[in-house]
């Protein structure tokens, strides 16, 4: 079938809308009609540069939508059901999926690549086989997943805010409560308050943070952050360390948070001058390809205050467990989620949703492929 979609040719470029070629479902494949994309920052470092170093790619890898068809073998989704893409796949049985880790899955091999685990690619354009980033491809109206890529949502479900479950909202809350292991009492800072950091605020204030101090340059996110939880909100991570150690009788913050839209060395080291005794700093944030994202922390700091640095990965969520999960907490009123959406955003006007992002006028803009 032929669909229509946004597509990065190369790096530099601009999205540009094209006419895709979608093949039918094979075995384990699952052909999704596009409903919702989330414009995540994710999806700016793709038009920086591509880690898989293919182009063309189709953009977008949070998104949600209605199953159309599936190939021989599906068994975890049928026609018409409602679903969230993961941008990770999990496949339940491997080394990782079966010990609680799905996001770190070996069928994620391939996501920078965008071909699906059967080898399919699930794009032609003009002849030509691409991928969608992250074996998702949301910036196209359909889009060929494998089945381990999508996890179905019950019916009553938001398909819009839905679309947040495929990124932001677990990333950020699972950093906070997994990757950083935030406890009743701690002090947090979250370091950039964007659509992932203010998940971690929400996160962290679930997990009975005394103290969450969010850090943003945008008097919108700040006071956005606050409206979710936060109990105090600085400009700058200088102020947040002085904060964090005011708030603490001088130790400093347990848990620090990195969500900014990229980070380099510089910020990484700022972020890191916010820890107290003991302390976790969570690298969540993304770099462009080729920055630098040492942690030179002053003298022997990180050995004799054992200051940890954890990486997440989708906030080290397990996306089939923790996605029901949040949109639960989300019905009883215990998470935000509507507010989450900014602005929506037409098709033709994606370069417009980026743009407003940059400039810190979103917490989320929302892709809406049709009414």
């Amino acid at each position: 079938m032929e669909t229509t979609g946004a597509v990065l040719r190369g790096a530099g470029d601009q999205y540009e809308l094209v006419t895709l070629e979608v093949g039918d479902p094979g075995p384990g494949e699952v052909l999704v009609e596009m409903a919702y994309a989330g414009l995540c920052h994710s999806d700016e470092h793709l038009r920086h540069s591509n880690p898989g170093g293919r182009y063309p790619v189709v953009g977008g890898h949070e998104g949600s939508g209605v199953v159309l068809a599936v190939g021989p073998g599906v068994r975890r989704v049928a026609p018409g059901d409602h679903v969230v893409a993961s941008f990770l796949p999990a496949c339940g049985v491997c080394r990782w999926c079966a010990s609680g880790r799905s996001n770190l899955c070996d069928l994620g091999a391939t996501i920078a690549t965008g071909q699906l685990p059967t080898g399919t690619w699930p794009f032609r354009l003009d002849g030509e086989p691409l991928g969608g980033f992250c074996m998702v491809g949301a910036f196209a109206r359909h889009s060929l997943l494998s089945e381990a890529s999508v996890i179905r949502l019950d019916p009553w479900v938001a398909l819009d805010t839905a679309a947040l479950m495929a990124c932001s909202v677990p990333t950020g809350w699972g950093s906070a409560v997994y990757a950083g292991g935030t406890r009743p009492g701690d002090t947090v800072v979250v370091v950039g308050c964007g659509g992932v950091g203010v998940n971690a605020v929400q996160g962290a204030v679930h997990a009975g943070a005394s103290h969450v101090i969010a850090v943003d340059p945008v008097a919108f996110r700040r006071d956005f952050a606050r409206s979710v939880g936060a109990t105090h909100a600085v400009e700058d991570t200088g102020a947040a360390a002085a904060l964090a150690r005011e708030l603490t009788r001088g130790n400093g913050a347990d848990v620090v948070v990195l969500a900014v839209g990229a980070t380099d060395a510089d910020t990484t080291r700022a972020a890191a001058r916010c820890l107290g005794k003991g302390a976790t700093l969570v690298l969540t944030a993304l770099a462009d390809i080729g920055s630098d994202v040492t942690v030179a922390l002053q003298g022997n700091g990180l050995t004799v205050f054992e200051h940890r640095v954890q990486g997440a990965l989708f906030g080290s969520c397990n996306a089939h467990r923790d996605v029901p999960m949040l949109l639960r907490l989300a019905a009883e009123g215990k998470l935000e989620l509507d507010r989450l959406v900014t602005r929506r955003y037409s098709l033709d006007q994606l370069t417009q949703g980026f743009a407003d992002q940059a400039a810190g006028e979103t917490i989320r803009g929302l892709l809406v492929h049709a009414d």
